[in-house]
């Protein structure tokens, strides 16, 4: 009985295809990359148009005898990674281990791993896209050259274990820059102007804001820059009546957002969620492989997880039709189905991110998913559902109201019909006035006519300062980085995760900001390496990389282009560098072992320590810990923050390292509280953006009782929070 052999990267990929192919198919996994540069040298022959040293990777040696042994006795070999360069690498190496010829007609691809789409793909195999290799090949080549010719210049020129990159090169500069631009920014002064009004003496009062100045019929906006101009602007302004000069009422439409490409999931599942973005892709890509649901068995519940275009199948938006109008009614189906249109035409690869199985809602496979893969997929679900119903409606209204010439101006609007919001959950949006806003929401105005006379109750002033651009967010970079064309889809993630991994930047809360040594290799790259470290180079030769992958540019071309000149700088800077000494920073304390050295602050491999300057006759060494506001509950000690290896923030007592005391706590003990039911001290507990205080008990009845009270309004459905930064990562 012939039978074919189905190669697949990952385990559970493998399993959930077994269930769509039946007996005459096996399944195999590489476990991701079978084959790639060695690690210890730089393997890529410059002299010979960048032939590259590929080498089986350690560790796969069984893995590789059982390919073999399958591809032998198969009759057909079917390679069915996945659909992008990297997927398509990863087959040619395979053909390479199996001697396949990689003209044959032995690659399948598909964007969703549904019974429909996998046996139309075995039914249709293709030779390995060349281009699509070359550009992968192109792209690891050109960051081992990097890599490899100019972190050990860093060794050289400051310490060892430094690293560069192409991309997180530009990443960590992009976070200093905006730290340069924080430093530098210079406050400036303003004052907003509210002033109360009513139609009559008994009625409520309302408020607009003083707007500028009406001159010749045309709106000069302005607002006053010190107490002195607002002060003068008030007493001008009372001696005028209050009139209404325009009121303009009409309807505004909020459409739905696109579905999901890799970049704006990650930023929603940072924004929404608190998720890091290596923790979204990696809950991704279980949904993608397939999870156990029970009798249903190994299911894949969403299609490829790294794509740039928004573009989806007809029969995905027939089936989201179908499920709107079951679930919402007609009125919330839109005549004709939105279309979504990509930046460029090379993003249009495969659809966007979006359910494979429009049967099986997030809530009825809830009970067979983790918390992060139900978070995750509920986001999917909800945002590729709602990006096919109808815009929201709202009802608009903008009063301008004229005392003297100053102009003071009200917006108000009211939600007529839901639309897509109705599927996001988010109907409950608050119909409050926004004193702070510059463009004034006021929800409760009375009914206002043109040339009405209004009652001034009041005039507030409030001062105001300017504020400097906000630190970046994962989410944040991460579309900063997408508008800029650098990366791609599978690069963000572990981009992020590396530029944190090599102290380069750290993350409090949700922010970036750059560490000391970060700041010192971006400027020594700034000023030597200019190219590397600039947006408009690296992404112009993202453009290159796609050239090569649509077949318009020859990939030995591309690398001998950048190399030559790269080379070059390396060779100057060798010479032209000089070696950057950090000094040590005193503590002012005696070493405690030695009794001669002097502790001093040094900088380390992974970040700053206290070291004895008698190094290496003394090796005492302390780690740094920042303190909390808070004293040991234990012995009265100094309680001092710590991290753990996912860089969640945990409390311990200073004395745990000498063994003294053995506090230890995920939240913050507060000074000198007592659970007045058990006695325990009390913590303050931080979750999704918000303190309560709590029992540190875990036995404590007052604790359970909250944390059952916790997880009840945790059900409850949520608005959309897309727009906040609310919660924090629980990795």
């Amino acid at each position: 009985m012939s039978k074919s052999l189905v190669i697949v990267e990952s385990p559970a990929k493998a399993k959930t295809i077994a269930r769509y192919l039946g007996d005459d198919y096996i399944l195999r996994s590489s476990v991701g990359h079978i084959r790639d540069l060695p690690s210890g040298t730089i393997g890529v022959n410059v002299n010979n148009d960048f032939k590259p040293l590929y080498i089986n990777m350690p560790g796969k040696e069984k893995i590789v005898r059982d390919l073999k042994t399958q591809a032998e006795k198969a009759d057909k070999v079917l390679l069915a990674t996945d659909p992008d360069r990297e997927g398509e690498a990863i087959a040619r190496h395979l053909a390479h281990i199996l001697d396949l010829n990689p003209e044959d007609d032995i690659r399948i691809s598909f964007n969703e791993i549904t019974a429909s789409s996998v046996k139309e793909a075995v039914e249709n195999p293709r030779p390995i896209d060349a281009n699509l290799f070359y550009a992968q090949q192109a792209r690891r080549i050109l960051d081992r050259l990097v890599g490899y010719e100019l972190s050990p210049l860093l060794w050289q020129k400051i310490r060892k274990g430094l690293s560069a990159g192409r991309v997180q090169s530009v990443a960590t500069r992009l976070i200093v820059i905006r730290e340069r631009e924080i430093d530098a920014f210079v406050p400036e002064e303003y004052w907003l102007l509210s002033a109360y009004l009513r139609r009559e003496a008994k009625e409520k009062e309302f408020f607009s804001r003083y707007h500028g100045e009406m001159v010749e019929g045309k709106v000069k906006a302005h607002r006053p820059g010190s107490h002195e101009e607002v002060s003068e602007l008030i007493k001008d302004i009372k001696s005028h009546d209050f009139i209404v000069d325009n009121v303009k009422k009409g309807t505004r439409q909020r459409r739905p957002y696109a579905p999901y490409t890799t970049s704006t999931l990650q930023q929603d599942a940072s924004r929404v969620l608190g998720f890091t973005a290596k923790r979204t892709m990696r809950a991704a890509q279980q949904l993608y492989e397939g999870v156990e649901l029970g009798a249903g068995g190994q299911t894949s519940l969403v299609t490829y997880i790294r794509t740039d275009s928004v573009r989806v199948s007809k029969a995905s938006v027939d089936s989201a039709r179908d499920y709107i109008k079951a679930k919402h009614g007609a009125d919330y189906l839109p005549d004709k189905a939105p279309y979504y249109k990509n930046k460029k035409a090379a993003q249009d690869a495969h659809e966007a991110i979006r359910p494979s199985h429009f049967d099986k809602s997030p809530e009825e496979v809830q009970d067979y998913l983790t918390r992060d893969q139900f978070k995750l997929y509920e986001l999917i679900w909800n945002r590729f559902i709602s990006s096919q119903m109808k815009p929201a409606r709202y009802s608009t209204l903008r009063v301008d109201i004229l005392a003297g010439t100053h102009l003071f101006r009200s917006n108000g609007e009211i939600l007529l019909f839901p639309g897509w919001l109705l599927q996001m959950g988010a109907l409950d949006l608050p119909s409050q006035t926004k004193k702070d806003a510059d463009d004034v929401v006021s929800m409760d105005m009375p009914e206002l006519k043109e040339g009405m006379k209004l009652l001034l109750d009041r005039l507030e002033p409030e001062q105001k300062f300017t504020q400097p651009p906000g630190r970046y967010t994962e989410a944040s970079l991460i579309k900063e980085l997408e508008s800029l064309g650098i990366g791609r889809p599978s690069t963000y993630a572990p981009t992020i995760s590396t530029i944190q991994d090599r102290q380069y930047v750290e993350r409090e809360g949700r922010t970036l900001f750059p560490t000391d040594l970060g700041i010192l290799v971006t400027d020594l790259l700034e000023e030597n390496f200019r190219n590397i470290v600039d947006t408009d180079f690296t992404a112009q030769m993202e453009d290159k990389l796609d050239d090569v992958e649509a077949g318009k540019e020859d990939w030995v071309k591309v690398l001998s282009d950048f190399y030559g000149p790269f080379h070059e700088q390396i060779e100057t800077a060798k010479t032209s560098i000089e070696k950057i000494e950090i000094p040590d920073e005193p503590t002012g304390r005696s070493c405690p072992e030695c009794k001669e050295g002097e502790l001093v602050i040094r900088m380390g491999r992974y970040g700053k320590f206290i070291a004895c300057d008698r190094y290496p006759d003394c090796k005492y060494t302390e780690t740094i810990f920042e303190e909390a506001p808070a004293k040991c509950p234990l012995c009265e000690s100094q309680v001092v923050i710590r991290k753990s290896k996912r860089g969640r923030t945990f409390y311990t007592c200073d004395k745990s390292n000498d063994k003294e005391c053995k506090f230890i706590d995920w939240n913050l003990p507060i000074d000198g509280k007592n659970c007045p039911e058990c006695g325990s001290y009390m913590v303050e507990r931080n979750y999704r953006g918000k303190k309560s205080e709590m029992c540190s008990n875990k036995e404590c009845p007052t604790r359970k009782k909250k944390l059952t009270k916790s997880k009840k309004a945790k059900a409850k459905p949520k608005a959309e929070k897309s727009k906040k930064d609310d919660g924090e990562d629980k990795e």
